[in-house]
């Protein structure tokens, strides 16, 4: 096979995400509760969660966040760094990132970063927010095989990743237990021991919820 051909197969495959592969999210869940149970909001899907921190950490916060989106890219670059440095790293918080892409580009992203190896998804994630004008564009497929290059993708593995149909379908199925479990309509959402949260926090915003239950401790 060329490696005209191979490339072709890879755009179709990633373009299909936009249709019969990658259904949109309903934005008014049916059965969502602010409140979800401790086990619907435990289960991450077939997705397993990848965590920062201590497994003793009085407090979890779970992100569920789109690549594509520009309030998570900015959750990201500014109030993530100090959220890590002040508190997942003295293990005083535990974090995961969740995938609720709103794209079909947001849904390649994701892919990327579940194709690599464990230790390099936040910072695949990372960086993709940090270069997310540079991707989320016209033709976002050159930029973004850039990127995955500094993380170790081949072209072939590049290619492999994003026609890839289960893990597409992983991601899909996360996204769908946050809209019909978690009540998760937007990004990024927060859930904060349990506690839910919409929008793009600021440092002071999660202090005042964590510190609580530190003092707590």
């Amino acid at each position: 096979m060329s490696p005209s051909r191979r490339q072709l197969l890879s755009a179709a495959a990633f373009f299909t995400l936009a249709g019969a592969g990658f259904a949109r999210p309903s934005l008014t869940p049916a059965k969502a509760d602010d409140n979800p149970s401790a086990a619907d909001l435990a289960n991450p899907g077939p997705e397993p969660d990848i965590m920062l921190g201590s497994d003793k950490a009085p407090v979890t916060i779970i992100e569920y966040a789109s690549m594509t989106c520009p309030h998570c890219a900015h959750f990201s670059e500014t109030t993530f760094p100090e959220l890590q440095k002040k508190y997942i790293d003295t293990g005083k918080v535990r974090f995961t990132l969740r995938s609720f892409p709103l794209d079909a580009l947001a849904a390649a992203g994701f892919m990327l970063a579940r194709c690599a190896d464990k230790d390099k998804y936040m910072a695949i994630v990372e960086t993709l927010f940090a270069k997310q004008s540079d991707w989320v564009v016209k033709e976002p497929l050159p930029p973004l095989k850039e990127i995955a290059k500094q993380f170790g993708f081949t072209e072939d593995s590049f290619n492999a990743c994003l026609a890839n149909q289960k893990v597409l379908d992983d991601i899909q199925a996360v996204r769908d237990h946050a809209v019909e479990k978690l009540g998760v309509n937007s990004t990024p959402t927060f859930f904060i021991n349990g506690k839910k949260f919409v929008g793009d926090l600021s440092m002071d915003q999660l202090a005042k919820e964590i510190d609580p239950y530190l003092k707590e401790g």
